[in-house]
């Protein structure tokens, strides 16, 4: 292994301390809970809202925080979910008058965490409500989740609930607007290598040279099948009649059409599965409105890739438009 390592153990803190100080007039690191936090928050006039999950999917979620997304982040340790206790931490030190949203991906560990921080925080009096993300349309379960994964769409919801939030939205209002977006949104994943945690020193799991995992996730679990290695064009096919098939996308929809790297993947092989994709949908009579193309959540060091569909409407297309400044600079 390869790395620009220290101490496995300190992967984490030493990577949220480099983004604190990266940062400095915007983000507030506290150390006791891995906790990445807007410096001027709580906002009192605004839902705070939270996410979690394992690291190395960043730029999600540590990342993210700032106007107009994330106010806080707390991960836990490399393909891990966040201590409860942390969860419940960063919840009472965001608590806004106007509420806590908690943004959560649908993994099993995830959901307890962020579930038995909620019914703590509001045994204390918090106004604070649960949102899961589930846009992966590969498998229905997997070894981390029960029912579909949240993967690279989550950036979606994130986006849209941090603008409203910025404008005033209540709290019933962002879960609305959450549950909205996620509803539309859909997503599968190619991968062509596994990854390294720092910790394993070693792959993942192990891929021939020649193969490739159709469906992956971000944690590197199984997807639909093992395959061989083929042209880009076939698998960005692939994973578009996936994606299109499954809520279904229909001629005159209008989308935004998001090719999200895994970690380890070139942005001009990017952009050839982008511009894929941007034709395949033009001849199936849809409109691509919005374009995304980069690493919005990863997988360490894993090449591959996934695809986004949201399907636009002028709500959804307009707080997608609001302006928002983190630290991944992506949006």
């Amino acid at each position: 292994m390869k790395k620009f390592v220290n101490d496995p153990k300190q992967y984490v803190p030493e990577m949220l301390k480099g983004i604190a100080l990266a940062n400095p007039d915007k983000l507030r690191y506290v150390p006791e809970y891995n906790l990445i936090m807007r410096a001027d928050g709580p906002n009192p006039n605004k839902v705070s809202i939270i996410q979690g999950s394992g690291s190395g999917h960043e730029p999600a979620h540590v990342m993210t925080v700032g106007r107009g997304m994330l106010d806080a982040a707390c991960p836990g340790d490399v393909f891990a979910a966040p201590p409860m206790d942390y969860v419940y931490e960063t919840t009472k030190l965001m608590a806004s008058p106007k509420g806590v949203l908690l943004l959560v991906n649908n993994y099993t560990g995830d959901r307890m965490a962020f579930e038995m921080a909620q019914e703590m925080s509001a045994a204390e009096g918090i106004n604070v409500k649960t949102l899961f993300i589930d846009d992966d349309v590969a498998v229905q379960d997997s070894t981390y989740t029960v029912g579909r994964r949240g993967v690279a769409g989550n950036f979606f919801v994130m986006k849209a609930v941090g603008a409203a939030s910025e404008a005033g939205a209540d709290l019933d209002e962002l879960i609305r607007i959450g549950e909205k977006v996620d509803s539309v949104t859909r997503t599968m994943g190619i991968a062509l290598t596994s990854c390294t945690p720092p910790a394993k020193g070693s792959p993942l799991f192990e891929i021939g040279d020649d193969e490739i995992e159709v469906g992956v996730g971000i944690h590197g679990e199984p997807g639909r099948r093992r395959a061989k290695l083929t042209t880009a064009d076939e698998m960005t096919d692939e994973l578009l009649d996936a994606v299109v098939g499954d809520l279904p996308y229909r001629a005159g929809d209008r989308v935004a059409l998001m090719i999200n790297g895994l970690g380890g993947t070139p942005i001009s092989e990017l952009y050839i599965l982008y511009g894929r994709a941007h034709e395949q949908l033009r001849q199936r009579g849809i409109e691509v409105g919005r374009s995304y193309v980069g690493e919005y959540c990863t997988s360490l060091d894993m090449a591959g890739a996934s695809l986004t569909l949201v399907k636009l409407d002028d709500e959804i297309e307009r707080l997608l438009e609001a302006p928002a400044e983190i630290a991944a600079r992506v949006f």
